[in-house]
């Protein structure tokens, strides 16, 4: 059995297609179904279920994916033992972010970091915030920005960026030049959220339930900009934090402050009791001294 059978099953796995891995890591399909086959036949079993058009997991490759993790996170774990024990201020950090969380903080720490440290490489996995806290934990992921509350039980958590929650709305809403919207007037509308892979999709329907009402859903999505794009189009409203708004075209979209608003609240985790090298305790201090000021 070779590792790269193992990291190719898992890619697979993690980006839910054979298509969409190969695209995200540069293999070809045949290249990794070949692998997949070939890993069924030493192990004698199937890992997936080919019955269904929807790419399921059999029993035996649940057990598979779980191995895999540990292995290949003890694996990534040697190597980076190796290098920080001759001490070379190097390596490379896998760091999980959102894609809204991406879009707004991640150039900023690409470019200063980069800076500051330009023999160590960021690699940016995209995901929403659940599926970040599950390869953190598996030891495949290993800096992630999540939305609070987390597992503290599982996590180091550290402090990175809090801001309110805004409406945004069309300009011919009849809400869009109110100086201010309470969460319960949105009680009639037609919300468009991010799906329920991400945290903000709960977080939301939450605060509406506080407010005495469940949001009408009328549309979800995995990404921010095709959600302003539907508000745009006068399908529904929606809540985002304030700092979005500097990515929208203001004549095309009203952002509309909230009383008492729901707040966003975004922390940095690593695993537990999973050793931290020269690179990620760089990373860490680096976060803390440039969002916590």
């Amino acid at each position: 059995m070779e590792l790269k059978d193992l990291r190719y099953f898992m890619e697979v796995v993690d980006y839910g297609s054979f298509t969409k891995a190969a695209v995200n890591t540069y293999i070809s399909q045949p290249t990794l179904s070949k692998s997949i086959k070939k890993l069924e036949t030493e192990l004698k079993v199937e890992l997936f279920e080919r019955s269904t058009r929807k790419l399921i997991l059999t029993d035996a490759g649940e057990i598979v994916y779980r191995q895999a993790s540990k292995i290949l996170g003890a694996t990534q774990e040697l190597h980076t033992l190796l290098d920080d024990l001759m001490n070379l201020p190097t390596g490379n950090i896998k760091i999980g972010i959102p894609p809204l969380i991406g879009t707004l903080f991640f150039p900023t720490i690409a470019q200063k970091f980069g800076m500051q440290h330009a023999l160590v490489s960021l690699e940016l996995i995209e995901l929403g915030a659940k599926r970040i806290e599950n390869l953190v934990d598996e030891g495949q992921v290993d800096v992630g920005i999540v939305v609070n509350p987390t597992d503290h039980n599982k996590f180091n958590v550290h402090p990175f960026i809090k801001e309110e929650f805004t409406l945004f709305i069309h300009p011919s809403h009849l809400l869009a030049h109110e100086k201010s919207v309470k969460l319960e007037q949105l009680e009639n509308e037609s919300f468009i959220l991010f799906n329920q892979e991400f945290a903000l999709h709960n977080l939301i329907i939450q605060h509406c339930q506080h407010s005495g009402f469940s949001p009408k859903i009328a549309y979800v999505s995995s990404q921010w900009d095709l959600i302003t794009e539907l508000v745009i189009a006068q399908l529904g409203i929606t809540l985002l934090p304030k700092s979005i708004y500097s990515k929208m075209d203001r004549n095309q979209i009203n952002m509309i402050p909230l009383d008492s608003p729901p707040m966003w609240e975004l922390v940095v985790i690593t695993k537990k009791d999973r050793y931290q090298s020269f690179a990620v305790r760089a990373l860490l201090q680096f976060l803390g001294e440039e969002f916590n000021e």
